[in-house]
């Protein structure tokens, strides 16, 4: 392995983290790497003094240009758009890489705070990963998104303001996490309303993205009473269900579940909750985001 080569793979975790935190989906990310190899290849190498700063000023330059374009795309996606979910291997090495361990974002990659930041301008993305999980500073911002460190300022202090507002903290546990995972499991598969109602505080939000390839809200679903027919009606609809397989896993850090069924495609489920109750809930359908997970796990991205 070459010089060049070696510099370059001992930034490519970073290169890949900062990518899928602004675009949340690998296959984009794993673009962009690809594409700062080759500008990285054409350098004149004697003249970059800090390859980890260079590398990661070209990665964001072109996350930016490709959640640009993924944005013009997404306007016409059908039902919500969720993040691709990512199993420990990768949460794990994104984690370890982001410098911050003190600051919330560098250890966050769930599929809610991704959502959330899927909410923000490009920019406002930009600066905000930038700053609170890369330790960036505002000159380094500035340089990068080619502003001045005021306005970087404003533009990390907006993001703040908005992930705050629209992802309210609450603490819970992995194990609480968990057994509300195992609950919700049991009361879908046996479509019992009453259970299910339980465990959903009354405000819940359900967000279902089958990307128009299998069925799915096409809306984001408010309210405990809505979200509990939903889920029973699915439930009702799909008598493969009685036949769905379960397993427990994490995605994007947290406790979450897989489901795959003959008839019925390979669901992932993650959610948000008070310690006690539901108050999100997130459920990736769509097979060609679950194509990569799928593939390492050994399962079909769908059953036909």
């Amino acid at each position: 392995m070459n010089g060049d080569l070696q510099t370059f793979e001992r930034h490519r975790a970073r290169l890949l983290s900062i990518a899928y935190r602004m675009l949340g989906e690998m296959a984009g990310a794993e673009d962009v790497v690809q594409e700062a190899w080759l500008r990285w290849r054409s350098a004149n190498l004697a003249e970059i003094r800090d390859p980890r700063a260079w590398l990661s000023t070209v990665a964001v330059r072109l996350s930016l240009d490709a959640l640009r374009a993924a944005r013009t795309r997404r306007e016409t996606y059908v039902g919500p758009w969720l993040p691709e979910p990512i199993l420990p291997d990768d949460t794990r090495l994104f984690a370890a890489d982001a410098p911050s361990d003190h600051a919330e974002l560098a250890s966050d990659l769930s599929l809610a705070l991704m959502h959330v930041l899927e909410r923000l301008s490009p920019e406002e993305r930009a600066a905000l990963i930038l700053h609170d999980a890369f330790d960036f500073d505002y000159e380094e911002i500035a340089e990068t998104l080619a502003k001045s460190e005021a306005a970087c300022r404003k533009l990390v202090s907006r993001a703040r303001e908005r992930v705050k507002v629209d992802r309210p903290r609450f603490t819970a546990s992995s194990e609480q996490h968990r057994d509300l995972l195992m609950r919700f499991s049991k009361a879908s598969t046996a479509a019992d309303a009453k259970e299910l109602a339980a465990l959903f505080a009354p405000n819940a939000i359900a967000y279902t993205d089958g990307g128009g390839h299998t069925p799915a809200a096409l809306n984001p679903i408010y309210g405990a009473d809505k979200v509990v027919r939903f889920v029973v009606g699915l439930a009702q609809k799909f008598n493969s269900w009685a036949t769905l397989q379960w397993t427990m896993t994490e995605i994007n850090g947290r406790p979450a579940l897989l489901s795959i069924a003959d008839g019925d495609p390979l669901t992932a489920i993650t959610l948000e909750s008070d310690g006690e109750r539901i108050t999100a809930i997130y459920v990736q359908r769509n097979p060609e985001k679950l194509a990569r997970l799928a593939r390492v796990l050994g399962w079909p991205a769908g059953a036909q």
